[in-house]
């Protein structure tokens, strides 16, 4: 079973920053002092941050980082579908890039991220300034949880940089409303400032183990490096693959530590997307939910599901009829390819009970629903296609991650109990395959663009898993064919809805300069995001990015 905090929900009560004084008894408060105070306090602090992630770093019905992370690029979209989807046109600027200093999802990004930071100062502060005798635990606990805490608000920058650029750098919970507001650093100083971060901290961080699963480890932080150096070209001014490759190695050969064993690639495409995904040994940092015993469930469905999904897959929950796959995208799989079967709804849709239809319950209303690779008013007759052209059945729609069922069905004859894992599905961060094509990337930009054989075979051995025999003999890659523009095409049939693809197109030049499905070439400083207005407005010290 998941080692999810079960006592997590404690740690709402710890703040990002403490009061200097009290007027009145607050009730819903504990003050830090007469916080920390035994083991269990200690952990849920440490681990609050984790439960805060799930709002900002994975698909969660919250504007967090993912969403203007893949719904800027050119893999998923939310169109208006019928009367619903509008939502004063914030989803339409995301995907035409024409966001503006005041989108409030922006900002919400912001802040949520920074709320974040807030949760990793706190108890670093504390646990950095108190004696672990009044605590309850060992002082090479202590030294583990401040270095768990410090790559975990790490990631927090590493993702703000992604987003926002130059940001300012706080490492320290304010102890009143009079200190200074900070000011930004550059996209430079604060690559340099994560990269310092992680390396002082990896090696005093646990390795992964089970103990980890869903907290940042030494796994979790060697990816972080390998992300920050594959991308160091951009953010940094150098790039730096052979550092990404040196990260990469560390995780390839084991040396920090694995879930269930060895770190390895999961022998089957789905593995790493199903309920009991604690049991994958490619995971290397994840979201972990655990909806039987702490009602922390996963936040995707709200993002990608129709009103009606459960009738689809047996269980209890439905989605906003939100996120689609930009027309087209679904194509670009090979027909005999297993990702294509298992990572997408498409076609007439049928209900999980016992395979009658699944009918609309807007323009279909009546009819089955089928989801087609299209956006377009096919109702009345339409024949646009483009933002505001969709209807409640356009577009293909994830099936990526599923949560199982919590009913009893039949499919083809054959009954299917209850899943007792139901709704536990855990989000990948970081999984082993994005390792093995980051270090493929690295070893084809030093040598040119072209593909040596080590790193066609790791792309390989990632690509195998979607294809059957004798199928894998005509699709595997040789040095000829694993091209660069061929390896961006092939990252994106593999971790499309992961939250990868802008940076993956900023890393090669086509976020700003590419057409896709409705949207048309922008400037090239449309590859970092303004700093939210209301940010600027609240810290005048902030200095809005060019071409904003």
């Amino acid at each position: 079973m998941k080692n999810i905090v079960k006592i997590l929900m404690l740690a709402c009560l710890v703040n990002s920053s403490s009061c200097t004084k009290l007027d009145e008894n607050a009730y819903d408060v504990i003050v830090a002092d007469d916080f920390y105070k035994n083991k269990n306090e200690v952990i849920s602090a440490v681990l609050r941050p984790y439960t805060h992630a799930n709002a900002w770093i994975s698909p969660s019905g919250q504007d967090g980082w993912w969403r203007p992370a893949e719904l800027s690029a050119d893999q998923l979209a939310w169109p208006t579908k019928g009367r619903h989807g509008e939502d004063g046109g914030k989803w339409k600027r995301l995907h035409y890039h024409t966001w503006t200093v005041d989108e409030g999802g922006l900002n919400n990004a912001w802040v949520l991220m920074y709320w974040g930071v807030g949760l990793c100062n706190s108890p670093i502060d504390i646990l950095e300034k108190s004696d672990v005798s009044t605590m309850g635990i060992a002082e090479e606990e202590k030294k583990q949880y401040i270095a768990e805490l410090k790559l975990l608000r790490a990631l927090h920058y590493l993702k703000l940089m992604d987003l926002f650029g130059n940001i300012p750098i706080t490492t320290k919970a304010p102890s009143s409303a009079e200190e200074p507001l900070p000011a930004p650093s550059s996209t430079k100083e604060v690559f340099e400032f994560i990269e310092k971060e992680i390396l002082e901290n990896i090696d005093a961080a646990p390795k992964l183990s089970k103990r980890m699963l869903g907290r940042v480890s030494q796994a979790a932080g060697y990816a972080m490096l390998v992300e920050l150096y594959l991308n160091a070209e951009k953010w940094s001014g150098q790039p730096r693959w052979d550092d990404c490759i040196t990260a990469a190695d560390k995780l390839i050969a084991g040396a920090a530590g694995g879930l269930n064993g060895a770190i390895a690639l999961d022998p089957n495409i789905q593995d790493s997307y199903v309920p009991t995904n604690d049991m994958s040994k490619e995971t290397l940092f994840s979201i972990a939910y655990d909806y039987q015993k702490a009602d922390f469930e996963p936040g995707f469905p709200s993002e990608f599901y129709h009103f009606l999904q459960s009738e689809i897959y047996g269980g209890g929950r439905n989605g906003n009829n939100g996120i689609v796959v930009i027309p087209g995208v679904f194509s670009q799989y090979n027909e005999k390819d297993l990702r294509k079967k298992e990572w997408f709804l498409s076609g007439p849709m049928v209900k999980f009970t016992d395979g009658t239809i699944v009918e609309g319950s807007e323009e279909y209303k009546g009819e089955q629903l089928v989801f087609v690779d299209a956006i377009r008013r096919a109702k009345s007759g339409g024949t646009s296609s483009t933002m505001s052209d969709g209807e409640e059945n356009s577009g293909i729609r994830f099936n990526k991650y599923k949560l199982g069922n919590s009913i009893d069905g039949t499919v083809d004859s054959v009954k299917i109990p209850v899943n007792d894992q139901y709704n536990n599905t855990d989000w990948n961060v970081y999984r082993l395959s994005w390792i093995y094509f980051a270090k493929a990337e690295a070893l084809m930009r030093k040598n040119g663009g072209v593909a040596s054989q080590e790193a066609v075979d790791l792309i390989n051995a990632c690509k195998k898993r979607a294809f059957s025999d004798p199928d894998w003999t005509k699709e595997q890659y040789t040095t000829a064919t694993l091209t660069l523009e061929e390896l961006l095409a092939e990252r994106g049939r593999e971790f499309i809805f992961e939250g990868f693809r802008r940076r993956d197109l900023v890393r090669f030049g086509k976020f700003h300069s590419a057409d896709w499905w409705d949207h048309k070439p922008t400037a090239e400083t449309k590859i970092i995001f303004p700093i939210p207005q209301q940010q600027i407005t609240m810290n005048p010290n902030l200095k809005q990015n060019p071409g904003y």
